[in-house]
């Protein structure tokens, strides 16, 4: 039986969870002084450890082991994409990405995008918990809401894409990603990116590519993205 993953990012200085993971672990879970449990601190490290002191609010505990965890895939895959309306669907979105595998993941601010901006908190739990369902000891990285104008001038040391759907000459994604590399994709808001963000995308080095002939809510184009990369990335 697969052990319950507690989250503790800062567990080498406290060796104490925090006060959320020390409730559940005591008073949903029942544990107690010296049983074992395992820890992850979303950097890429899993910890055994027995707990010391029982606490509901501060459960102290004592590191056995360290293992180090290789990330699954060889490459950075960063993913920006317009959140939704309906904040369900970049819930859905962050919680699957996260269980196929990304980075990093950052809300763009565009001229069509009906969500002007999330609260992180809440999407930072459902990380959090996917990590743990998928038993990986990898936590994405969250960005704050971005412009999309000054996101598209930073640097990015990889390949970087944008999806859209006007008439122009694309490629599939599946077609122009080299395995291996570091990457970023754009996904739009449900209204698209407009032609001038488009322009801007590509006049700082985003290539245009396609996704496939479907029409695609913005989540659903995002997880694709996601996917399809990792499908190409497994070894």
């Amino acid at each position: 039986m697969e052990k319950v993953i507690f989250y503790a990012p800062d567990i080498l200085e406290t060796n104490t969870l925090p006060e959320d993971e020390s409730s559940h672990c005591i008073r949903v879970l029942r544990k107690k002084q010296n049983d074992e449990i395992l820890i992850a601190d979303g950097k890429g490290h899993f910890y055994d450890a027995v707990i010391t002191i029982p606490n509901p609010k501060h459960c102290g505990i004592e590191i056995t082991s360290v293992i180090d965890e290789p990330k699954p895939w060889p490459n950075l895959l960063h993913i920006a994409f317009a959140p939704t309306k309906n904040i369900d669907r970049v819930e859905w979105f962050t919680e699957k990405a996260t269980e196929i595998g990304i980075d990093r993941i950052t809300p763009l601010l565009c001229r069509y995008s009906e969500r002007k901006e999330i609260k992180p908190a809440r999407i930072e739990k459902i990380l959090v918990s996917a990590m743990k369902q998928s038993q990986k000891a990898f936590l994405p990285q969250l960005d704050a809401m971005t412009p999309f104008s000054d996101f598209v001038k930073k640097p990015f040391d990889g390949q970087k894409f944008i999806a859209h759907c006007y008439p122009s000459e694309k490629k599939l994604l599946k077609e122009v990603y080299k395995p291996g590399e570091n990457v970023l994709i754009l996904i739009g808001p449900e209204g698209d990116f407009s032609e001038q963000e488009v322009e801007e995308a590509v006049g700082n080095g985003f290539e245009a590519i396609s996704l496939g002939n479907s029409r695609l809510r913005t989540e659903t184009a995002a997880l694709i993205a996601c996917s399809t990369i990792q499908i190409i990335n497994q070894k």
